[in-house]
């Protein structure tokens, strides 16, 4: 049985379509719809209940040990609030999932799973974990509201000291304070724009999801479900598990090299990765022709099959149907025109590099 954020009444009181999802009952959209969501959020503010998502802790002397024994990406190094993206492998060298991972102190750090995955990932981490360290799964006490858009600032500067404002990308506040209310402030986001994550005690959501309601009617915040929230992070090329990467696929063959450190001493799944180097990495497709690709289409050049798309829809803010594909390394070359296979007929393409939308050249 789904369950229900702490947020549900506000959705529905909204006249969120509710739908279930990773477990729970979420909005996938509002009555303006998933484009005018998608659009407010590339071009003002817009607001989404994640409080689905998980949080793990990670305490202990050999806290930072295991991270960096379970993670691809390095921890060394790193200062109190920081956050790294990273993936966990399995011994095969497949992806178990991708997380977000905060130093809070030397000897201890946050890990955000994705939400369908939670429990699958503490059930690893705890099979996998060594030396002196705890593990826990504190999910339930926290609510999670992202705030993302080119106006999310002016909005969040309203309601907290601007001095408690995380002044770097992926770095956060553990000792903030929004709308008065005691929270963890990160400059974080699944949509390819500046904005923030809010983790509050459950108990304080409400209050919250009010406060940012009420104090960003002048730049036009609007509450936006998770079709908004995919379509965005598929134009800004951010990966899904059981999309761009699952226990079968390698974070090397999607285009995720930048958080996997070979150079590392181990971490779970080296060896395989070592042994098995990829042959295929991750690209953007622009459907020239008519049709929109979804995931699991094949993509041919002539009679030959070089990858098979792992996302795709139209996109609000490009003005077209474009995807993501894992592709063979010879053949993903920008510019190369390829077939998709959508609905058994061979549609147009070219390969176009990631991300799709990019903020910084907007």
């Amino acid at each position: 049985m789904e369950k229900k954020t702490v947020l549900y009444d506000k959705h529905v009181a909204a006249n969120g379509k509710m739908v279930p999802f990773a477990g729970y009952i979420l909005p996938v959209q509002y009555e303006k719809g998933v484009i005018a969501e998608h659009m407010a959020v590339r071009n003002g503010v817009g607001m989404f209940d994640v409080s689905h998502m998980g949080e793990i802790m990670c305490k202990g002397p050999d806290a930072l040990k295991n991270v960096n024994h379970l993670m691809t990406n390095s921890y060394d190094g790193m200062y109190d609030g920081q956050a790294r993206y990273t993936t966990m492998c399995n011994e095969h060298g497949g992806t178990v999932d991708d997380f977000i991972v905060y130093r809070i102190h030397e000897d201890e750090f946050m890990l955000v799973p994705n939400a369908a995955n939670k429990d699958k990932d503490y059930k690893w981490i705890l099979e996998h974990q060594i030396g002196d360290v705890t593990f826990t799964d504190v999910s339930e006490k926290y609510a999670q509201i992202a705030v993302q858009g080119p106006k999310a600032k002016d909005v969040i500067l309203k309601m907290v000291d601007p001095d408690m404002i995380p002044k770097k990308y992926y770095s956060a506040n553990f000792n903030a304070t929004v709308a008065g209310i005691d929270c963890i402030l990160s400059r974080t986001g699944y949509t390819g724009e500046l904005g923030y994550e809010i983790y509050l005690p459950v108990e304080h959501a409400e209050e919250m999801w009010d406060a940012f309601l009420e104090n960003g009617k002048e730049e036009g915040l609007i509450p936006c479900g998770l079709g908004a929230r995919d379509t965005l992070r598929m134009e800004a090329a951010m990966p899904l598990y059981g999309h761009e990467m699952n226990d079968d696929i390698s974070p090397l063959e999607t285009a995720l090299d930048f958080c996997v450190k070979m150079d590392k001493e181990e971490f779970v799944g080296k060896e395989a990765m070592e042994k098995n180097p990829s042959t295929k990495t991750r690209m953007g497709l622009k459907i020239t022709g008519r049709g929109i690709a979804r995931e699991h289409m094949d993509v041919y050049i002539g009679d030959e099959k070089i990858g098979q798309t792992t996302s795709g829809s139209h996109f609000p803010f490009m003005g077209g149907a474009y995807a993501m594909a894992i592709l063979d390394k010879k053949h993903a070359e920008v510019g190369t025109e390829v077939e998709v296979e959508i609905r058994g007929k061979r549609v147009a393409a070219e390969i176009v590099p990631l991300p799709i939308y990019d903020r910084k050249k907007r």
